[in-house]
């Protein structure tokens, strides 16, 4: 069974930086498809961005440009790079395995806090 972890998150001002991470163990990661999802307090999950099995990744309009997402196979982890983070960046971030949030297989999520 897949188990994904997320990590990095944290409290930053607008402005920062910040690195998010999906891992897992037991099985690899570049099998399946990656996407990023995020659920801020009194709204609706929300895409974020993904990466298929064959590198092609997509983003939201409201992140294109500030994030990037990648695959790290050594250590069996794709990385979502957070930068110009904006106080509407502030919630819980995902990872599953697909693009489209129908997977069984979620991590527990890591907060993101943008906030001077």
């Amino acid at each position: 069974q897949l188990q994904l972890v997320e990590s990095g998150g944290g409290l930053v001002q607008p402005g920062g930086s910040l690195r998010l991470s999906c891992e897992a163990s037991g099985i690899r990661l570049d099998y399946y498809a990656i996407g990023w999802f995020r659920q801020a307090p009194g709204k609706e999950r929300e895409a974020v961005s993904c990466i298929r099995n064959d590198g092609s990744t997509t983003y939201a309009d409201s992140v294109k440009g500030r994030f990037t997402i990648s695959r790290d196979n050594s250590q069996n982890a794709v990385h979502l790079q957070m930068s110009s983070l904006k106080p509407e960046d502030t919630a819980v971030y995902y990872c599953t395995a697909d693009c489209h949030g129908f997977s069984p297989y979620w991590g527990q999520g890591t907060q993101v806090t943008v906030s001077p």
